[in-house]
């Protein structure tokens, strides 16, 4: 069947007819308020899906109402009706005729044209006005004007007159501080929790923002991040947009970059305070080689895209007091602690140290070869780890019994090597030639043969009997193959000490001494995807601190993709410490890099 030709009919003012034919999209026509419908009809009379008109079987024209109210044919209301197009006909929808006829091509032709208001809701009354409470509320301007100096009467004139009444009268204080509540844009910190409602504390003059010296009144331990003077010269300079702000922001008494309030922000939360964002720190060290041209600080925006290569603090000479230097990763540095050690050896899953493990499992809960955390224990709040301990981690394997009278089992003391001279001397002095010696005439064994309390004679190498024996067990412990001798770096006696001696053994809690890292937070990892070298590291010098490309893994800039976006606040403090390396140290003399030791957040100097 050919598709429905819509005609619409429409008067202009001065009387004259415009007609648009349509070709209709479909078989079905319908017919309705919406503006969806093939035939849209403007009037509050019909329904949003009024009806639809179809071809009949016989050629005519079916029409059926949707809804209740249906449509007039002739003057009958019906809801469902056919009509010849042949013979003429047509339908009221609201104050709307739809004509039906056939136009010589065969097509029937759905005339559509506004007849006079014949309902109460005719076209001429627009449906915003039929559904409007004009006639029964004020109009909108007054309402508006109304609100508005209501809002400013509430929320600004009396606070305004409240944070004056608290100045001059005291005694009304109570309804003074209740007003003020109205501008607190949210709870205080964490931090400041104890603050609440109260104001005054911070917020020393009305309309005032809080000043540097009444956050360092209470805050009296917080340091510059720099000297004053280059701070101001690494700042950027801001833009129009920043010296328009920057000049508001000093009409209300807020003082200049680098002030407590321009990176520390409250009322954001019951929570910690929030991080500051990366762009604090990244307006400075970004380009900062550009404004201070002497720095010895690389640039750093973004931990993913701009950051450079870690630089641990390390040993560089082991000893008494140690050499230590900052090495970039990039070096590949060594660290000298000082000890005669390998990670290689220890975590090899057949060798001798495994075999030692499978023996002590039963007594000291190892597994089938060491692990990790077998010798590596961390501290109390799991941030870092503890320095490895003789008696605690290593003497399961490497005994330094002696001797066993009655079944009480003698120990060489460990760290005290003149203690430990003192008794292998007393132990031949005291010996008679009666007296079977535990330590003569035996080959050294393997670590594993021994477990803890065992005699471990074999290190002190072939004696004699009594006399001077005392001293080639002292030499023997000494000398490659002996106890001291095959874990840490023996002096012989010389210059400076009449005896023999150990280099104390360097382990440092922290590498990092600019930077900020916990191992707690990191405990949904293992050991092995950070340090990744351990298992294959054959030296005691390697360090294993893991480098920049293995923290990128996970870690990105701020606004990044990556697994944990991270801004320089995680990592990195603001504030320097009284021992800051470009603070002057007490009588002139620089500090030892060993007791640089800065706290949570600490970080490098604009130096």
């Amino acid at each position: 069947m050919k598709p429905f030709l819509i005609r619409r009919i429409s008067t202009t003012a001065d009387g004259r007819e415009i007609i648009r034919d349509a070709q209709a999209a479909r078989d079905v026509v319908t017919v309705g308020r919406a503006a969806t419908n093939d035939i849209a009809l403007p009037d509050l009379g019909v329904d949003p899906e009024h009806l639809y008109i179809q071809h009949s079987s016989d050629g005519r024209v079916q029409v059926t109402a949707t809804g209740s109210s249906g449509f007039l044919v002739g003057r009958r209301r019906s809801k469902e009706a056919v009509v010849d197009p042949d013979q003429g006909g047509d339908i009221a929808v609201g104050g709307h005729r739809i004509a039906m006829s056939r136009d010589i091509g065969g097509a029937i032709v759905l005339t559509v044209q506004r007849v006079a208001a014949i309902s109460k809701a005719a076209e001429e009354r627009d449906e915003t006005k039929a559904f409007s409470l004009r006639g029964l509320v004020p109009a909108k301007r007054s309402t508006a004007w109304v609100l508005a100096l209501s809002v400013l009467f509430a929320f600004l004139a009396i606070p305004v007159w409240a944070a004056f009444q608290k100045q001059h009268q005291p005694a009304r204080t109570i309804y003074a501080a209740a007003s003020d509540t109205t501008w607190t844009s949210g709870p205080l910190s964490q931090a400041h929790h104890a603050l609440e409602g109260n104001c005054e504390a911070c917020h020393k003059k009305a309309f005032v923002s809080v000043r540097d010296e009444t956050c360092q009144s209470c805050h009296k331990d917080v340091h510059d991040h720099a000297l004053p003077g280059r701070l101001a010269k690494a700042r950027e300079n801001p833009g129009f947009g920043g010296r328009i702000l920057a000049s508001v922001a000093k009409t209300f008494g807020k003082e200049g970059p680098g002030s407590c309030v321009a990176c520390h922000t409250e009322h954001e939360g019951a929570g910690p305070m929030p991080a500051t964002a990366q762009a604090f720190c990244s307006d400075c060290h970004s380009t900062l080689n550009q404004r201070l041209t002497d720095t010895k600080l690389p640039n750093a925006g973004d931990f993913g895209t701009q950051h450079p290569q870690f630089r641990p603090l390390i040993a560089m000479v082991p000893g008494e007091k140690p050499v230590m230097a900052r090495a970039s990763l990039d070096s590949m540095p060594m660290d000298d602690s000082g000890l005669k050690f390998t990670h290689k050896l220890h975590l090899d899953t057949r060798g001798g140290v495994a075999a030692m493990a499978r023996s002590l499992k039963s007594s000291k809960g190892y597994g089938d070869s060491l692990v990790c955390a077998d010798c590596h224990t961390p501290t109390a709040d799991r941030v870092r780890f503890q320095p490895v301990d003789m008696e605690k981690n290593c003497e399961a394997c490497h005994s330094l019994a002696f001797d066993n009278i009655g079944g009480t089992v003698r120990t060489l003391r460990h760290g005290d090597t003149a203690q430990m001279t003192a008794d292998l001397r007393a132990f031949y002095r005291s010996t008679s030639p009666a007296r079977p010696i535990n330590l003569g005439g035996m080959e050294r064994r393997r670590p594993g043969t021994y477990a803890q309390g065992q005699v471990y004679n074999a290190y002190f190498g072939a004696v004699g009997a009594r006399g001077s024996t005392g001293d080639k067990a002292v030499r023997a412990v000494f000398s490659p193959g002996g106890a001291c001798y095959d874990c840490h770096l023996v002096k012989p006696p010389g210059a400076g000490s009449p005896d023999w001696s150990v280099v104390p053994v360097n382990q440092p809690l922290r590498y990092m001494m600019h930077g900020w890292f916990d191992h707690n937070a990191h405990s949904t990892e293992t050991c092995a995807s950070c340090h990744t070298k351990a298992a294959s590291s054959a030296k005691a010098t390697d360090l294993l601190v893991p480098d920049l490309k293995s923290c990128r893994s996970c870690h990105g800039g701020e606004a990044s993709a990556a697994k944990v976006p991270s801004s320089c606040a995680m990592c990195h403090g603001y504030h320097g410490k009284e021992d800051a390396p470009w603070k002057p140290k007490q009588g002139g003399a620089a500090a030892s890099p060993m007791l640089i030791r800065p706290r949570p957040g600490d970080t490098a100097s604009l130096n």
